[in-house]
């Protein structure tokens, strides 16, 4: 099998090799990378992960995309390390079931891309004993796990930059009570300005000296890691040589949690439906029944905060894929083939009244707990069984993601279900730790002096 090369979105810029495309984050054109071909899995091969554990499953699907860019030795002991914790899948009721991506280090889902990639990243960057310097935007999970996963790393250093008003108090002192190689920014401002810091840095000439990089799903390295629990789901709960397909609800945000599905889906894996599930960031559901796509800022605040954006970064690789083209300010120069998203994708908004329902209702009546971004992901779906419920039979499999823990957000589970979470170990004893962030002004310039007075 031949290298597998990405190209950017936006069309101007040449094709590289995925080491290179990890490790600058951004095309230079302002454009996402995406492979240029997706490699397939059999059926044979997708049949014969029923029984393995995760990280085995792990590198049989990254092997697909990697098997030129690393040697497999190397790349089995980055999947092991990665992934030494348990991904339960939780029947609610008949064959609908929760996927908990809530029990990595960080109690979020953005562990499973952090970790894998901080990983990928650290073993190019001691093969040639290059630095890098991540930078990344986050609306709440993105940032704790990036600190995390990357922390103490002798190749990178890290700024993370979040809305300090958006973000719950667990959320940020998952951040902001580490230090060494990870420096925090608080913004007075939205995620979307976080992150038009973020990609301006990129585009800014007078920066190139600082190497930097992204850990945000803007970069390509989140979002291969982020394709397998995709098969792992499936191969515990179907059976594809009974030509079973499987409903995923997905909670979305910035889209790089649905973008690694449709890459499954495109690998082979039989995907009957995607559901897509936002908050009052309803963007995308607009567009789906438009086909005129129109940007939401500022973006709205929801108690599901890590799904507050207003434009989603990928959306570009997604329009890419199904054959359009949209510029990273989400202008679409070409549609894409709307017939093939909306018979792939059901999207739908999810208000945090319904968001609040939700999470009482599920719990009274399955003893099931969710937190906002899981509770969006299961009123989404619940919707989309009304819509089509031909699909909500005691045959159908389906899958709704549970994106980070509880007790991440426990004032709204103590105002909802009148008691607290129990606290994962990874959040037990953070309430103490001293904090160390920095406060900067949401335009450009002051993101630019910290930057050169501190790491140039």
């Amino acid at each position: 099998m031949s290298k597998i090369l990405y190209y950017s979105t936006n069309l101007k810029s040449d094709k590289v090799s995925f080491r290179n495309a990890l490790l600058k984050g951004l095309a230079h054109d302002g454009g996402l990378f995406m492979p240029e071909t997706i490699p397939t899995l059999t059926i044979d091969e997708l049949a014969s992960f029923k029984n393995l554990p995760y990280h085995e499953i792990a590198f049989i699907v990254a092997n697909k995309f990697l098997h030129n860019e690393i040697e497999e030795s190397e790349l089995r002991k980055i999947v092991v390390d990665a992934y030494n914790y348990e991904v339960p899948l939780e029947q609610v009721y008949e064959k609908n079931y929760i996927m908990r991506l809530d029990r990595g280090p960080t109690a979020s889902f953005k562990d499973f891309a952090a970790r894998m990639m901080g990983r990928l990243m650290q073993y190019y960057l001691q093969k040639e004993n290059n630095k890098l310097l991540i930078l990344t935007a986050t609306s709440g999970d993105t940032g704790s796990a990036i600190a995390n996963a990357f922390y103490g790393l002798d190749n990178i250093k890290v700024v993370i930059l979040f809305p300090e008003t958006e973000v719950t108090d667990r959320q940020r002192k998952q951040m902001t009570t580490l230090d060494k190689n990870i420096q925090i920014l608080a913004l007075d401002g939205k995620f979307d300005d976080c992150q038009a810091l973020v990609k301006m840095a990129f585009n800014d000439h007078e920066l190139e000296g600082l190497s930097l990089s992204s850990a945000n799903s803007i970069n390509i390295g989140r979002l291969l890691p982020q394709s397998i629990y995709y098969f792992y789901a499936y191969s515990k709960l179907c059976n594809i040589k009974n030509g079973e397909k499987i409903i995923f609800s997905v909670p979305s945000g910035n889209f790089g949690d649905l973008m690694g599905g449709l890459i499954a889906m495109k690998m082979g894996l039989p995907v009957k439906k995607f559901v897509i599930a936002t908050n009052d960031n309803d963007e995308v559901p607009k567009y789906f029944e438009t086909g005129d796509y129109e940007t939401i800022v500022p973006s709205r605040n929801c108690i599901s905060s890590a799904m507050n954006v207003g434009h989603p970064s990928n959306m570009a690789r997604i329009v890419a894929l199904y054959g359009g083209e949209m510029t990273e300010k989400g202008k679409v120069i070409h549609q894409p083939d709307m017939e093939a998203l909306k018979n792939d994708m059901y999207a739908v908004s999810i208000n945090d009244t319904e968001t609040r329902e939700t999470i009482k209702k599920v719990y009274e009546r399955h003893k099931v707990l969710l937190e906002p971004h899981g509770a969006v992901g299961w009123a989404g779906l619940t919707r989309y069984f009304k819509q089509v419920p031909n699909d909500h039979n005691s045959n159908q499999v389906s899958v709704s993601f549970e994106t980070a823990h509880p007790a991440k957000f426990p004032k709204e589970i103590q105002e909802i279900l009148n008691f607290d979470p129990e606290l994962p170990e990874s959040l037990k004893g953070i309430e103490e730790k001293a904090e160390h962030f920095h406060r900067i002004d949401s335009n450009y310039s002051s993101f630019k002096e910290y930057l050169i007075e501190n790491y140039k």
